[in-house]
């Protein structure tokens, strides 16, 4: 099987955003206003959405994670709110929700230590989905003096959990936002053993400037993923998304010369694109989109 038939499967569960489903707004309309960067997780019969909120730069940046349920996939009703005064942050980027094989929830977060351009990723751990409380925090993702880390995405397979999270450089802070994805396992989800770069940027093309994994599937001994990429610094922000494949999840290909999948709106962003697969069957994406006013929402569309 070719790179290209590895990433094929995921070719049909690229977003097609005029059949989509607003899932959440942003509180307000306008540049800098967001509602998006999803983490879902399927469970006793509901969906369980996290989700980060944002306001402009000098207004707030990331001010709040939610955690919320819904019983179609569309319709939400928030169950508990995070707020990145809460978890000692200056922003909150993209959570990532999971249900632990015992049956408990973590909620990873991505924060941003206060005065720096650093990020280190904390989790909470609580009994149900609307049980999180920030006061139990602890920090599993310390990234280091170079080094930031966020945005972390989770797989549990067979006994092993699997993390690919975006890592940036610190030592020249015109260069912060550069970022590629470093791969790690664990035996349990909270002590990490890091095995490299998995995705890095291509000189020239559209994804030069940062990658991003946002979503991971494996399928036999094949492994695929969105991405998220930007060409320049200018493009931070409004993210467009690829797809990588291959047979070694420490080590993916990007597909394709051009983003996968873009908004017509504003810089293009249609990013942290997430799928979970439904107990019935089916597959429902969420993802962050840039509209037309230039704020981004969060939609889905159902597979």
């Amino acid at each position: 099987m070719s790179i290209n038939e590895d990433a094929r499967g995921f070719e049909a569960l690229l977003p097609t955003p005029d059949r989509a489903v607003v899932a959440v707004e942003p509180e307000t309309g306008g540049d800098g206003h967001w509602a998006g960067a999803p983490s879902a997780v399927a469970a006793d019969g509901q969906i369980y959405l996290a989700y980060r909120l944002r306001r402009p730069l000098g207004q707030g940046r990331g001010y709040a994670v939610v955690v919320a349920g819904s019983a179609d996939g569309e319709r939400f009703e928030p169950l508990v709110t995070i707020s990145s005064a809460e978890m000692d942050t200056e922003s909150l980027e993209r959570p990532t929700l999971v249900r632990t094989p015992e049956g408990r929830w973590r909620l990873y977060l991505s924060c941003a230590t206060q005065g720096t351009k650093h990020w280190r990723v904390e989790v909470l751990e609580a009994a149900g989905p609307a049980a999180f409380d920030p006061r139990s925090r602890r920090t599993v993702l310390p990234g280091d003096p170079k080094t930031g880390v966020k945005d972390p995405v989770i797989v549990q397979r067979d006994g092993v959990w699997h993390l690919w999270a975006s890592c940036h450089p610190l030592a020249d802070p015109e260069e912060a936002d550069r970022m590629v994805t470093d791969y790690a396992t664990s035996a349990d989800g909270l002590e990490w053993t890091w095995h490299g770069t998995a995705l890095s940027g291509r000189p020239g093309l559209w994804d030069a400037r940062g990658v991003r994994i946002t979503a991971v599937r494996f399928s036999g001994d094949r492994v695929a993923a969105f991405y998220d990429g930007r060409a320049s610094a200018a493009e931070n922000y409004e993210e467009r998304t690829g797809i990588a494949a291959g047979v070694d999840p420490a080590a993916l290909t990007p597909y394709g010369d051009a983003p996968a999948a873009v908004s017509p709106h504003g810089g293009g962003g249609l990013r942290y694109l997430d799928l979970v697969d439904l107990p019935g069957g089916g597959t429902r994406i969420y993802y962050e989109y840039t509209r037309a006013d230039g704020a981004h929402e969060l939609r889905t569309e159902l597979r």
